[in-house]
């Protein structure tokens, strides 16, 4: 059975639904799920996986310099080398992501594999077109 992990950052609990729903979506494709807040994240978690996705809210002025708050950096910096396993990011945002998949990738990079899926919310909920570009990746 194929394993994810579903690591989230959220301050307001859009990002908490919105990594629940993942999660209750890769379940109905036979995903053996795990799901955790960065807070309660722990390294063991990683262990015999091969999915990992990425979330946390988008921080930054409304339409530039969008970035994971210094709470997202700090954890992935501590993130173990795990080059075989596929990584996907999901976000949630009020106006724009801008640069934020990139500003995440920048502070994961050099540990995952390049990211093969971003996923972005308004409201928090899993649309049709992310379950498709979830589909994609989970083969």
């Amino acid at each position: 059975m194929k394993t994810a992990v579903i690591i989230y950052h959220s301050k307001t609990g859009t990002t908490k639904n919105y990594a629940e729903e993942i999660s209750e979506y890769l379940k109905s494709k036979g995903l053996d799920t795990q799901i955790t807040s960065i807070q309660t994240y722990s390294e063991d978690m990683l262990n015999n996986i091969d999915y990992v996705l990425f979330g946390c809210w988008t921080n930054g002025l409304m339409v530039i310099l969008q970035h994971p708050d210094q709470e997202w950096k700090d954890f992935a910096a501590k993130l173990p080398s795990m080059p075989g396993v596929k990584v996907g990011l999901f976000t949630t945002y009020k106006i724009l992501t801008g640069s934020m998949f990139r500003n995440m990738y920048k502070q994961l990079k050099g540990k995952f594999a390049t990211p093969s899926l971003e996923l972005k919310s308004r409201n928090g909920f899993l649309s049709a077109v992310d379950k498709a570009m979830l589909d994609s990746i989970i083969e």
